[in-house]
This record gives C-alpha cells, structure tokens and sequence, in this order.
C-alpha cells in the first residue's frame, strides 16, 4: 500500500465527501472533515482530512487520519482502528468527569462509546469484522 499525501493528484481527481455530523457550534463549525478516499473492497473509507481555516482564535491546520487498509496477514499494520479512535475519546470524557468540566451529557457520550467499544471488541476474538453472512445469526 502506497501512502498518499493530501494533495496529490489522484486524490484530487476524485469527488471528496464532507462529513457535517459533528457540526454544532463554536469549534466544530470551524473544522472540516473530509473523506480522502474512495470506498475500499470491505466498503469503508480508509482515509479522513480534519481541516481549520485560520480565523480570530483558531490556528490553521490539518490533520490526516489513516485506518488500517487491508488485513493485517497481507498487509501489515498501515493505520489506527474505529477502536483506538474511540478509546481516545473515552479517554477525553473520562478526563473531563474527573476535572471542572463534568457534565450529565459527558458521562452519557461516555457511556454509549464505551458500549460502542464493546460491541465492535465482540465482533471477533481477534477484533477483526466478519461478513455478516459469516457471523453466527445472520446472513
């Protein structure tokens, strides 16, 4: 697998997605989540831009983030997991409920990620999703 800066031509030539969920107020209007890229063979995107213009108080910057592409066996670890982002931000909430900024709505976003963080550790012991026609119930 081949890593691709932001701005090279290939990704340019395809259409980018923006991602608006997380706009509410103050910071998040200000960033810019972007899909670099197209939907691999198990559907999901594989590599994200969070951009902010510079503006009274925000810097300008950009961040990229890369999930793994690929099976481990073949290729390798090449990026962070949907798990590794989420303990982040458990990480994030758990810090705030212990400081000045505990909140009802902090202890409830904690409670669905770390649900969220044991559903997607459930889907395999090694964590790795199965098709849904191969998981026990479905297909």
């Amino acid at each position: 697998m081949q890593s691709r800066g932001v701005g090279d031509s290939n990704e340019m030539a395809m259409t980018m997605r923006e991602i608006t969920g997380h706009k509410a107020s103050g910071l998040n209007e200000a960033l810019q989540i972007l899909v670099l890229d197209e939907p691999g063979s198990d559907g999901a995107s594989n590599k994200y831009a969070i951009t902010a213009r510079a503006s009274p108080g925000l810097s300008s910057f950009e961040k990229v983030i890369d999930f793994q592409d690929g099976p481990i066996a073949e290729v390798g670890v090449n990026g962070i997991s949907d798990e590794a982002l989420l303990a982040i931000v458990a990480d994030r909430l758990k810090c705030f409920q212990a400081g000045p900024y505990s909140c009802r709505e902090n202890a409830i976003a904690l409670a669905k990620i770390q649900e969220a963080l044991d559903c997607l550790q459930s889907r395999t012991p090694s964590g790795t999703p199965l098709p849904s026609r191969e998981r026990p119930g479905e297909g």
